[in-house]
């Protein structure tokens, strides 16, 4: 099985590797059999059509295994980008690498890193969280659980929630830099970059836009240390979940101290350690 990156607006971005895959597949495993079979007529490509999206998954699944089993080739796709990002695809890939089908793929573009990459915002170390939540509660949720992240965060969101969400941002996350990509690869690309605070204001004076949004927000600005009680509590909780030195690892990275520092205090606690 071949996993085969389209274009996500822009057909000229589809690579001649690509196309060729396409060609030579039995079948084409895609969201959407009316876009990709559009992109294949674009490029006069004949190939048999299979349905796999959230929908129809368990019930496409099996099918698609038998056919992999078989001996058929077969190249899934996305509506747009590269499979298995925020689709179901990855438990295909699972479950056909689990009964020994080789599975390989053809990259290409993904909205995350694309948008990533004309941020403007830290790329040595992101997060990438896939689609917000569309109530409020929930999103809250998420973001508390990312908001000491040392690393920029990445959220696809519906333009008309652009406002409310990043109303939650502001309220969770803090004073930060961010940006907010539409559009990417098409002739209205759009990259509205600034603080939370400025983007809330923007887009809740304006229409929503058009256009599925990615969301950066940059790494904490902060650098304010936690106290011993702090620490004491995050290394209590993670050495119930993580080996010692996994658990001072975890604690490091999320607090930002170091790593020798956090591991002699989890000595300490677990009572390997002197005082």
């Amino acid at each position: 099985m071949i996993l085969v990156a389209t274009p996500i607006g822009n057909l000229g971005d589809i690579s001649r590797r690509a196309l060729e895959t396409l060609a030579a597949a039995d079948i084409v495993a895609c969201e959407d059999t009316r876009l990709t079979g559009r992109l294949l007529q674009r490029f006069a490509i004949k190939a048999r059509l299979l349905a796999y999206q959230d929908h129809n998954a368990e019930k496409s699944r099996p099918e698609l295994l038998r056919l992999l089993a078989a001996g058929k080739s077969i190249a899934l796709v996305t509506d747009a980008g590269t499979p298995t990002i925020s689709d179901p695809g990855y438990k295909l890939v699972r479950e056909a690498a689990a009964q020994g089908t080789p599975v390989t793929a053809v990259p290409g573009p993904a909205a995350p890193v694309v948008a990533l990459s004309i941020s403007g915002l830290p790329t040595d170390r992101f997060f990438f969280g896939g689609f917000l939540p569309t109530k409020s509660g929930e999103r809250r949720r998420i973001l508390e659980e990312v908001a000491r992240l040392r690393a920029t965060l990445i959220f696809f969101e519906a333009p008309r929630r652009l406002a409310e969400t990043l109303k939650d941002a502001l309220e969770i996350l803090g004073p930060r830099e961010m940006a907010v990509a539409r559009e990417l690869t098409k002739r209205f690309e759009e990259v509205t970059r600034g603080r939370i605070d400025d983007l809330a204001r923007h887009y809740a004076e304006i229409e929503p836009p058009k256009g599925e949004a990615v969301l950066m927000f940059g790494p904490p600005e902060t650098e304010e240390k936690p106290s011993e009680e702090a620490l004491d509590a995050l290394l209590g909780e993670a050495l119930t979940r993580l080996s010692l030195k996994d658990a001072a690892k975890e604690v490091a990275a999320e607090t930002g101290l170091p790593r020798k520092q956090v591991y002699e205090r989890a000595l300490q606690l677990r009572g390997d350690g002197a005082g």
